[in-house]
């Protein structure tokens, strides 16, 4: 059966002595720094929230909500029987271990904190944020591949992948499919949307990002192996579809409240 051999990449791309540059680090700093600058053009155009240059001080804010939230979430969501005995290893974020679910939270606090500090438009600032997110989902899912984690089920497709911590049988390279599906297809979406005008009802771009991520990652799922340590949950579903099915009720509701308003903001 032809299959594909997973290309040894290192994944660190320079050492100096105890000090290594990782391709994940480079990929959640290349999302923030394309994120950032794609809500910054965004924000020039009308509705005007805020200048393009006073959401320079909410990327700080953004950045540690999305390493403190998606670390407090992978622990608190996958692995709470390793990490409530040995709480000081939460700490050791060089060991891997994120969760996006709990990064958006993080985020989604600091948008919460950010607005309501500087008297901005919860639903407008988080708009702006949502269009910005697709680029670190893409980075991020490309640095799973390059690290050979996360990969996807057993299967006979042509293009099937043997990866080193996966086992002889081929596997599907999943993290190239969320790649497409979270990254590309949802900025795709995302940037439609918006040029359609919707921005001037605060809360459907938001909504449609929380549908279209939630959808995405459900259809991922569905080629992707789950976690050893957690296996399928609840009806055969796995936790980041679990996670992923109240986002999806969310961004629905956040749609039809913000097409019901008589008036554009």
């Amino acid at each position: 059966m032809f299959t594909l051999i997973f290309p040894h990449i290192d994944p660190v791309l320079v050492q100096i002595g105890p000090f290594g540059i990782r391709w994940y680090a480079l990929a959640y700093i290349a999302g923030i720094v394309l994120g950032w600058w794609w809500c910054k053009r965004l924000l020039a155009k009308p509705p005007h929230i805020m200048t393009p240059e006073a959401f320079d001080d909410f990327v700080l804010w953004a950045t540690l909500g999305i390493v403190l939230g998606g670390r407090t979430g992978y622990v608190l969501f996958y692995r709470p029987d390793f990490y409530f005995p040995h709480p000081l290893e939460a700490l050791k974020v060089w060991q891997g271990g994120m969760s996006f679910h709990g990064g958006m939270l993080g985020t989604t606090l600091a948008i919460v904190l950010f607005a309501w500090r500087h008297k901005i438009k919860l639903l407008a600032l988080s708009d702006i944020v949502a269009c910005g997110v697709p680029f670190g989902l893409f980075f991020g899912r490309i640095a799973n591949f390059i690290n050979g984690e996360l990969w996807g089920r057993v299967t006979d497709v042509p293009w099937g992948m043997i990866f080193p911590t996966g086992g002889p049988l081929p596997r599907h390279p999943s993290q190239l499919y969320q790649a497409s599906l979270e990254g590309v297809a949802l900025f795709l979406v995302l940037f439609v949307i918006e040029r359609s005008g919707a921005r001037a009802r605060p809360g459907q771009v938001t909504g449609a990002f929380l549908i279209g991520y939630g959808t995405a990652r459900s259809i991922g799922e569905l080629f992707r192996q789950p976690d050893a340590f957690l296996g399928f949950l609840i009806g055969g579903l796995t936790m980041g579809q679990l996670l992923s099915l109240p986002m999806i009720v969310i961004g629905a509701c956040l749609v039809l409240y913000a097409r019901r308003r008589r008036e554009p903001a």
